[in-house]
């Protein structure tokens, strides 16, 4: 069996191997698309595929849907060439149960795959989508740099500055691109629409918001755009930007799930490693556990994805959640757990919290430093969440998630998943922010991980980082057993943690901290237990 349209007609074999198959008319749908589309998505990773993608499919088959999803790669265009084409544009989702069992499905809701290439037609079919009056929303997950228009100086970056001085003829920064084609739609009709970022970030649709409204008026200063293009993005009767909080973990391809899917009977499904480090597969194997809650704000509709289990409400319900996930709940102990992890010699989540040091450090960052100040959104438990997070998701041992691919880009996290909760303990007049210890050993802990060495001694490869380079040339002064460390270039940089640590009685003790993790191999696990 092979993961294409043609082979699915072979029912019989995929039935036998447990692999559910899609219930809609495929060509039905795929023709409704074209002729009318409703959802352009932008991002075609795994969270896609294995979340967003299976829900609508789920419509598709209760016949609440009629259209099915058009998905954008604006980054790393080798993923539709090498993984959506092969398979015509299916994914295998596999759901990991933490007794090793596995749900599978076809995902086929996804009936097209294209780029955002100019030479190649596909950026000419995205624009007759967003010219289509029928298009109710364009949707993200394209990860929280992937709306930054400026550096940490303040100052447009090299090829978002190109994209400013060129208009909208030739966009090549994602939010560019999306700026252009809304614009099209403007000047078509002023249709409405929703833009919805399903990132994993802090107020993602305000980062879309800003982002196009920034593009937009500096194209008209240029004379690019017509002035009521402002006011057409600027209007909610016309364009909205809802927020979002998603949650659900989907790793990089598992071998034991290729494995497994292979000794079902199941062809080609080799994993890819794109040029630009992409890992993507035919399959998606991610775990059961789900979370999507979206701001209900849509002025030219949209699917009924609440029958899917995603939630809809209004703004601040949606703000609660997500500062309650990724501000206090599992965000913070993720990233803890990634830069520790890496120090520690760990490869799986999964053996961390079989690390009692660790499970320790997450459970005080968790329970201890998060749960006082947690925005409660109500329509979630707090503390429940952590209770699942702890005992269930990070401990699933089928869950082939890496410290090192959480630690990626961790100077774009920490102000969020660390600062929020420093922040709000300086606000609060019966708490104390210099009291905090488990927030204060992660951030130390990522200072001793930019060292690019373990507690064992030995080099140790860094996870990319926009900031990398700037980070090393203050890690690169410092030595191991070095016996003074001056960590102010990072720890006083608000634009990394929000605040400035140092002006908070945490900055010294952060330091404090990092110079008992250097004293000597083995120092990390020391001082963490120490101060635990």
């Amino acid at each position: 069996m092979k993961l294409n349209l043609n082979e699915l007609k072979n029912t019989q074999c995929w039935e036998k191997a447990n692999i559910i198959l899609p219930k809609f008319d495929y060509d039905k749908i795929k023709a409704s698309t074209k002729e009318n589309p409703t959802w352009v998505h932008f991002g075609a990773g795994n969270i896609f595929r294995g979340f967003v993608a299976k829900a609508h499919q789920n419509l598709l088959d209760k016949k609440l849907a009629d259209t099915g999803i058009i998905a954008v790669e604006t980054f790393d265009y080798e993923v539709i060439e090498k993984v959506y084409e092969p398979c015509d544009n299916l994914a295998l989702v596999v759901l990991m149960n933490s007794d090793g069992s596995f749900d599978k499905t076809v995902v086929a809701s996804i009936v097209e795959g294209i780029t955002t290439k100019m030479d190649n037609g596909d950026y000419d079919r995205l624009v007759k989508a967003f010219e289509n009056p029928s298009l109710q929303m364009a949707s993200f997950t394209i990860t929280e740099k992937g709306y930054a228009l400026k550096d940490f100086s303040g100052q447009f970056f090299s090829f978002v500055k190109s994209d400013l001085e060129k208009g909208p003829a030739s966009p090549t920064h994602a939010m560019s691109v999306v700026t252009a084609l809304v614009y099209k739609r403007y000047l078509k009709g002023k249709y409405p629409m929703a833009l919805v970022s399903m990132d994993n970030c802090s107020h993602n649709g305000d980062k879309v918001k800003e982002a196009v409204i920034t593009i937009a008026k500096e194209w008209q200063n240029r004379g690019f755009v017509e002035k009521g293009f402002v006011d057409y993005i600027t209007d909610e009767k016309k364009i909205t930007f809802p927020l979002s909080m998603i949650d659900k973990i989907t790793p990089r391809p598992a071998e034991v799930v290729k494995e497994a899917l292979e000794k079902d009977g199941v062809e080609d499904i080799e994993v890819v490693i794109t040029s630009k480090n992409t890992y993507m597969a035919p399959f998606v194997n991610a775990e059961v556990c789900e979370y999507l809650v979206i701001e209900d704000k849509f002025p030219n509709g949209r699917p009924a994805l609440e029958e899917s289990g995603i939630l809809f409400t209004d703004r601040e319900t949606v703000n609660n959640v997500e500062t309650m996930k990724v501000t206090t709940c599992l965000n913070p102990l993720h990233t803890a757990l990634a830069v520790t992890g890496c120090l520690l010699g760990h490869t799986l989540i999964a053996d961390e919290m079989k690390d009692d040091t660790l499970k320790k450090l997450v459970e005080k960052i968790g329970y201890d430093e998060g749960l006082p100040v947690v925005l409660d959104p109500k329509i979630l438990s707090p503390k429940k969440f952590i209770d699942e997070v702890v005992n269930e998701r990070f401990a699933n041992p089928y869950i082939p998630d890496t410290p090192q691919r959480i630690a990626t880009d961790t100077s774009q996290k920490v102000g969020i998943r660390f600062g929020e909760t420093i922040k709000s303990y300086v606000k609060d007049e019966s708490l104390d922010a210099k009291n905090l210890v488990g927030i204060p050993l992660a951030i130390a802990s990522w200072c001793r991980y930019l060292m690019g060495v373990d507690d064992k001694g030995n080099e140790m490869i860094l996870s990319s980082d926009p900031m990398i380079d700037t980070l090393k040339n203050t890690m690169d002064k410092i030595k191991m057993r070095d016996t003074s460390a001056d960590l102010s270039e990072i720890l006083s940089n608000k634009d990394i943690f929000g605040v400035n640590l140092y002006e908070i009685g945490l900055g010294n003790k952060i330091e404090n901290m990092f110079l008992k993790m250097i004293k000597e191999p083995g120092a990390v696990r020391t001082t963490i237990n120490m101060y635990l």
